[in-house]
């Protein structure tokens, strides 16, 4: 492929727990970037964290025509980011992440934007199980208003395909990985968390549920190939973004955690059952598009790194539970102080 000309690129929750390294990987690459976010994780840095540059403050849903004049490609991170959040008013999921990210591939074409990378999610296989591996063609089961807010937003946007606008889906696995806005809220992360703060592998589940992981430098990556990729490889598709390597049983990342801290015992949650959400995901179409854009992340890597970060920020028991890393207590304290109002908009200009 040729080199493509740097494009100005704007990414959408760049504040957040991928787009704060995501952003930076696309102004690396040489692309003009600039952040839109409606900053409801200030203060959530792990480690120093610095802001993105140049950046608005501006919430997802009143995202106009006008405000996307002149760029040629949106990413599109932004969304209320898990099922816990998810359960805690369903309606804030489907407004933020179904009817605010059509709104905004709508205004993007109408823009003149030619490129539009929407950031979905495997979770869109639900309750897939683990008889076979599922592909981009595999019936969609979301069992979570998160989940099936990205169905349905990547149904109507990737419909949107056509006249000039270029509109990609990235079924993106399960991430991982350390980050200058942490969570602690996804298994790999709360696993070396737990075990490096208690000496204890907690589990929340009983373990044998599949999950597909990627790590969040991986997914910058591939970013950067959909952006820069032919617009006839992309558009109107949708690719599941990992490695069949990284199909893990939640139990066998338990394992990994243990080796890398092997002092640690592990420990089962009280009332740990199984977990509804279970599959494994094919990653041939990806692999077979972008032959050169090789995943480079493995759990084993993965455990290690955040190990490593942990014990040098000095994470400690009260993280586990505090606010600061997880995103559904972050929420739930801007409510509590009225710092947003019941539609999840702040209540004084940022």
């Amino acid at each position: 492929m040729n080199k493509t000309p740097a494009l100005r690129v704007l990414v959408t929750g760049h504040h957040g727990y991928i787009g704060s390294v995501l952003a930076p990987s696309l102004d690396a690459a040489g692309h003009d970037v600039v952040g839109l976010d409606t900053f409801y994780y200030q203060g959530c840095d792990f480690g120093t964290a610095a802001e993105w540059e140049p950046s608005r403050g501006l919430d997802v849903r009143d995202v106009g025509p006008s405000d996307l004049e002149g760029f040629d490609a949106v990413v599109h991170l932004a969304a209320l980011s898990n099922d816990p959040v998810g359960d805690l008013n369903a309606s804030w999921t489907y407004d933020i992440n179904e009817s605010g990210s059509v709104k905004l591939a709508v205004a993007a074409k109408a823009a003149g934007v030619g490129r539009f990378v929407f950031a979905s999610s495997c979770s869109m296989y639900g309750a897939a199980g683990d008889d076979e591996l599922v592909t981009e063609d595999a019936p969609l089961r979301p069992i979570t208003p998160y989940a099936e807010s990205k169905v349905r937003a990547e149904e109507a946007i990737l419909g949107l395909a056509g006249d000039g606008f270029a509109p990609v889906s990235m079924r993106n696995a399960t991430a991982y990985g350390v980050s200058p806005r942490l969570r602690l809220d996804i298994v790999l992360n709360n696993l070396v968390a737990w075990a490096h703060a208690t000496g204890v592998v907690r589990l929340q589940s009983d373990g044998r549920a599949w999950r597909p992981l990627v790590h969040i430098r991986d997914i910058a990556k591939t970013t950067l190939a959909l952006l820069e990729a032919p617009t006839e490889f992309i558009s109107g598709e949708a690719f599941n973004v990992g490695s069949i390597e990284q199909n893990y049983l939640i139990r066998t990342l338990a394992e990994i955690v243990r080796e890398r801290l092997p002092h640690c015992s592990l420990e089962f949650a009280e009332g740990a059952s199984a977990d509804s959400r279970s599959y494994r995901v094919d990653f041939s179409k990806l692999e077979a598009r972008f032959p050169d854009n090789r995943l480079e992340w493995t759990a084993v890597r993965g455990a290690d790194e955040l190990a490593t970060a942990y014990a040098a920020a000095g994470i400690t028991s009260a993280d586990l539970t505090g606010r600061r890393y997880l995103r559904l207590g972050t929420i739930k304290h801007l409510l509590d102080n009225s710092l947003l109002d019941d539609d999840l908009r702040w209540t004084a200009t940022l």
